[in-house]
């Protein structure tokens, strides 16, 4: 596989989990754009780090009469999102802005409310970031900062049965892969936010154990993020137990995860809401 199309394959492959993430966790989303601190519905929302659109279509949903600009690096995400607002009837209560948000910022206006969800600790300078969305909202704005705490864990502690932890093994090795690469990974945001300017109105963290029977993307959700995994700690596992990974993976064996009616989407998710003073 050439560099690009792997970079392709790579794109398509996270677009496919933030859309599974999208629609497993749902409901949870729903729950945090309510929660938000707001005596008006805004006028102008910007969705920073928009990915394929949970986010963006969440607060068009919550806030009726609102227009969102949906800001990503990725081509392919805004692709994807600018389809759903079409296939939603929304197309013209959104506008895609392709930007890179460690480099120069595009216009966005002055927003009402501003919304990054797992997004911040992808930045090299998050607290470059975080100023600059203060200076960019209007009087009185909010900033939403919503974080996963890694990314979530689908097995029970004591599967598969050939190599129980297995799962717990892969974060392990996949942490220590990525410390250096996303050193911002859970950062203490409301104490950046305060450093920025901003008075946090209010911390919720949520606890996210969605169970096979409520969800059934959940087992596609499963899949498709134990295989992004394995690419990436593969060569750092032990030979035992990237066996039993493939296995897991392997639509077509009895002990594959499609197969499994014990799997789960078990995370946390934290929200802070910031006021620009």
């Amino acid at each position: 596989m050439t560099s690009s199309a792997h970079h392709d394959h790579d794109v398509a492959d996270q677009a496919e989990i933030l859309d599974l993430d999208a629609e497993v966790l749902a409901e949870h989303t729903a729950s945090i754009t309510a929660w938000l601190p707001l005596d008006a519905s805004p006028r102008r929302i910007v969705d920073l780090g928009c990915g394929t659109g949970a986010g963006t279509f969440a607060l068009l949903s919550r806030f009726p009469g609102a227009h969102v600009t949906a800001v990503d690096s990725s081509d392919e995400h805004l692709r994807r999102l600018r389809d759903k607002a079409a296939e939603y009837g929304l197309a013209e209560r959104v506008r895609t802005v392709r930007a890179d948000l460690d480099s120069t910022w595009p216009e966005l206006g002055e927003p009402g409310l501003v919304w990054a969800s797992a997004s911040l600790h992808h930045l090299i300078d998050p607290g470059r970031a975080l100023r600059r969305v203060h200076d960019l909202l209007a009087p009185g704005g909010l900033f939403a900062v919503v974080e996963l705490a890694g990314f979530p864990r689908f097995l029970p502690a004591d599967a598969p049965e050939n190599r129980p932890g297995l799962e717990e093994r892969c974060h392990a090795a996949s942490d220590r892969r990525h410390a250096g690469h996303l050193p911002h990974r859970g950062a203490d945001w409301g104490s950046a936010l305060t450093a920025a300017g901003f008075a946090v109105e209010g911390q919720r963290t949520i606890t996210v154990d969605i169970g096979h029977s409520r969800s059934p993307a959940v087992g596609r959700y499963a899949l498709s993020g134990l295989r992004r995994m394995r690419a990436a700690v593969a060569d750092v596992l032990p030979a035992e137990d990237l066996a039993a990974l493939d296995q897991l993976l392997d639509p077509e064996s009895p002990r594959g995860i499609l197969r499994r009616d014990d799997l789960a989407v078990r995370t946390e998710r934290t929200a802070w809401a910031a006021r620009r003073a």
